[in-house]
């Protein structure tokens, strides 16, 4: 594996080693700025137009100029993952408001934004994680209340994030007010008589692309799909919890806090959505 890969910075391909950006940059004083992972299976990416409106809503949240068409993000992103050492990557694209004098509001003048993307191996979740579930913990959503924006201000999931490392689980599954919210880094969803539920698309939670994707899926294979609000209670009693992102894809959750969910074991409808998942890939 290449330890020193190429990536893209400003306009120009150069060694990791070699990226530097000035510690101005409003991206790294203030976490000013959006992110979009899209993964990428024998180099080709995979919904790239969904990835990239999502990017560009970002963008457009928080006033940041979209410094490029889709077609020339395509571009890039492909630059980049034609230069990585495996096939299957993660392309991760970062675009910060740019250089300026430290000041919490926006600059009076024009920046021009800085563009960062690299590519990293995507490594899905071994066949033996799949076939037993994962562990996972709960804990209060303490975020903010824009979610719905994929910013690099991540500190929140983060903490997230480093709860479960400390729990040794998978993932800390988040509840605002009684209410299931998302993991640290996936969607959560739950089963119940059959129906795949998920947490409304507002602002509470980042939709993921593969909501969209699970909603295709369920339909697709007549399985019936809600999105609505998810008690705690309903979580822990469910028939089924799942959790989806780029790089989990699907996963099966077979406890939480210790508590198990079904029967303990993968349940039927993740082992049809997991199947079409990796139908959808190969298309």
């Amino acid at each position: 594996m290449d330890h020193d890969p190429l990536v893209y910075l400003n306009g120009s391909m150069t060694p990791l080693s070699e990226a530097k950006i000035s510690v101005l940059d409003r991206g790294f004083i203030f976490g000013d700025g959006i992110y979009e992972v899209i993964p990428i299976y024998a180099r080709k990416p995979f919904r790239p137009q969904q990835h990239l409106a999502r990017l560009f809503r970002g963008l457009a949240a928080i006033g940041i100029n979209n410094p490029h068409t889709e077609q020339e993000w395509l571009e890039l992103v492909t630059r980049v993952a034609a230069a990585a050492a495996v096939p299957d990557q993660l392309a991760y694209i970062q675009v910060t408001r740019g250089v300026a004098k430290r000041a919490h509001a926006f600059p009076n003048v024009e920046l021009t934004p800085t563009v960062f993307i690299m590519a990293n191996p995507l490594t899905p979740p071994p066949e033996h994680v799949r076939t037993h579930g994962v562990a996972c913990v709960s804990m209060e959503d303490k975020r903010w209340l824009h979610c719905e924006i994929k910013s690099i201000s991540l500190l929140g999931n983060v903490l997230a994030a480093q709860n479960a490392a400390e729990h040794d689980a998978n993932e800390s599954i988040q509840f605002r007010d009684g209410f299931l919210t998302e993991g640290s880094a996936s969607n959560v969803w739950i089963v119940r008589q059959g129906i795949l539920s998920g947490p409304p698309r507002d602002n509470l939670i980042l939709e993921g692309i593969r909501y969209g994707l699970m909603e295709e899926l369920c339909a697709a294979n007549n399985i019936p799909f809600a999105s609505r609000r998810i008690s705690r209670d309903e979580v822990f009693t469910a028939d089924e919890v799942l959790l989806s992102s780029a790089s989990k894809e699907v996963l099966p959750v077979i406890s939480i806090d210790g508590q198990t969910i079904g029967n303990g074991q993968p349940g039927p409808i993740y082992k049809q959505l997991y199947k079409a998942y990796q139908d959808a890939k190969s298309a």
